[in-house]
């Protein structure tokens, strides 16, 4: 049986506990370097692994499965949702095998008028110039209120000078 605590002892395992509470806040966190992964290590491939692997799915005709290694939830997301848009994907649809790994599989089947692997190339060639008009859009809305702050600058700018 544990011997009981005293006022003293609770108090300070008290003052202990509300010093761990204000590091988890992320007020005084201080990590030894071995606990903390370095956070490029979320992104870079390791030695001698791929950033796409393919897998033809032998149950299931015209079906593949891609693991995209160093990817989450968000590029996931995308591919399976902007595969769905084609006239020839069956079914297209990822998951995360382990929430702490940032791995996806994307499981993808098409109408056999198109190959799996061709699709997803595609699909990826379609992103990006879909990513270069946000680009280019956001760009000139960017130049637009640029101008029109500076513009509104130079006023404010007159009306205290006096003219």
């Amino acid at each position: 049986m544990p011997e009981p605590l005293t006022a003293t002892d609770a108090i300070t395992r008290s003052e202990q506990c509300n010093v761990q509470q204000g590091r988890a806040r992320g007020r005084d966190i201080i990590h030894k370097a071995d606990d903390v992964p370095d956070r490029f290590e979320l992104f870079l491939l390791d030695d001698g692994q791929q950033k796409v692997e393919h897998k033809e799915e032998t149950r299931v005709p015209n079906t593949a499965i891609f693991t995209f290694n160093k990817e989450d939830h968000t590029l996931g997301n995308l591919l399976s949702q902007r595969l769905l848009k084609y006239d020839y994907i069956v079914f297209a649809a990822y998951k995360v095998p382990h929430p702490l790994f940032a791995t996806f599989e994307l499981r993808v089947q098409t109408d056999g008028s198109i190959t799996p692997r061709e699709a997803i190339v595609r699909c990826c060639k379609d992103i990006v110039s879909d990513l270069h008009v946000l680009n280019s859009s956001f760009q000139t809305e960017w130049l637009g209120k640029k101008i029109v702050s500076e513009g509104e600058a130079d006023r404010i700018a007159r009306e205290r000078e006096g003219f």
